[in-house]
């Protein structure tokens, strides 16, 4: 685990590097990882930030918004597409927050920061087997990044998500960089799902080591996607996640593995482990019936196993890349399958987020879906030496 001075020095020269920038697939520059995940998550002094210990009301579309007095923010969207000419493709924009300190700086400067910005914008082109990848950050200041909870909106420069409606639950999403472009208007079909207890989702035994965690977990979608400048018209759905919390991942903690999971007879499930050194360290997901009604999953309920594997030319991480997900209790059995094999991110915490296809069984009929899969700390367990 690196210290915080080395993780705030990073952030500010990123910050400073790569507020205008954006890095992709096709060129990615051949530097070392900056950060782990992990690193990420947990190397900051947290002294004076608010902690997650006790369920507390949600109320939107404030909490939408940001919530500064908790260190770590993000809003998180995935989607699952297809084009009027049956073209799959896949999305993923996330805009994290990372405060640097508990109170807004006294500094006179327009330039006076206390949060920093990064956002990840990917695209997975089914059809033509390609995957971009981008990111950038900045800082909340003279404009070029924040957030506002009623209205709606976050933003990182022209990369943007707006709240409308009642509550907000009706979202325009626009990002766009080199040969990408989305514009996209969401549209939440069902209630918030609070994760874990009444929003209080625990990431480890100790208490405070946990984020207020909700989810839009079927999010009507149309608009557009544009690549190299073919515009496709598309529909679908998105998933939105937003956390928010002062925490640390416990022990030897080295990673997580995320699975959302969207299936045809408008079901949702949510799944999660927290990666030891030797396994899963802590569980945990959610079950949405098609009428919003949720149930946390116990870790006991939910039966994971890996199929395949993938590993990365560029980063050398071998990643899970096939997966059996049972809840025996439900007699349920799907099978996750990437729509593409390489949907890794070279970008300065390196992991693989992509689509997936979903089929499978309930009680011998048939079930099909799709879904997505974040997996993180891989490369930094990949052979020394490599570069991307």
């Amino acid at each position: 685990m690196i210290s915080t001075i080395r993780i705030l020095c990073c952030l500010l020269l990123l910050l400073l590097i790569w507020s205008v920038s954006a890095c992709s697939q096709a060129a990615p520059p051949q530097v070392q990882a900056a950060l782990s995940a992990v690193e990420a998550v947990n190397a900051a002094d947290s002294a004076g930030f608010a902690r997650v210990t006790a369920p507390r009301p949600f109320v939107f579309p404030a909490d939408h918004g940001p919530h500064p007095e908790y260190q770590t923010e993000w809003w998180y969207y995935t989607g699952n597409l297809r084009s009027t000419a049956g073209q799959y493709f896949g999305y993923q924009f996330t805009i994290f927050r990372r405060a640097l300190t508990p109170t807004p700086p006294e500094r006179s400067s327009a330039w006076g920061t206390q949060n920093i910005y990064m956002a990840h914008l990917a695209v997975s082109d089914v059809a033509n087997q390609q995957f971009y990848a981008y990111e950038r950050f900045s800082r909340d200041a003279a404009g070029l990044a924040g957030a506002t909870g009623d209205p709606f909106r976050v933003f990182l420069e022209d990369w943007s998500v707006e709240g409308s409606g009642p509550e907000g639950m009706r979202m325009r999403l626009h990002a766009a960089e080199a040969e990408i472009a989305l514009d996209l208007v969401l549209e939440s079909l069902k209630p918030p799902v609070l994760q874990g207890d009444q929003g209080l989702s625990q990431k480890g035994t100790q208490a405070g080591n946990a984020s207020y965690y909700y989810s839009l977990t079927r999010m009507q979608t149309t608009g557009t996607l544009s690549i190299a400048g073919e515009v496709h018209t598309v529909h679908g759905l998105s998933w939105m996640d937003h956390e928010f919390g002062t925490s640390a991942l416990e022990g030897d903690a080295i990673g997580w593995d995320w699975f959302s999971i969207q299936l045809d007879d408008d079901r949702d499930l949510m799944y999660a482990e927290v990666r030891g050194a030797t396994g899963p360290q802590y569980a945990f997901g959610s079950l949405v019936t098609a009428d919003g009604t949720a149930r946390t999953l116990a870790a006991d309920e939910v039966v994971l196993t890996v199929l395949d594997r993938w590993r990365s030319p560029r980063s050398q991480a071998l990643y899970p890349a096939r997966w059996r997900l049972t809840l025996p209790d439900e007699g349920l059995t799907l099978e996750l399958i990437p729509r593409l094999a390489d949907q890794e991110l070279p970008l300065t915490i390196v992991y693989w987020e992509g689509a997936v296809g979903i089929t499978g069984t309930q009680h011998g009929q048939p079930v099909q879906g799709h879904g997505y899969v974040e997996l993180t700390g891989y490369a930094e367990a990949a052979p020394a030496g490599y570069t991307r």
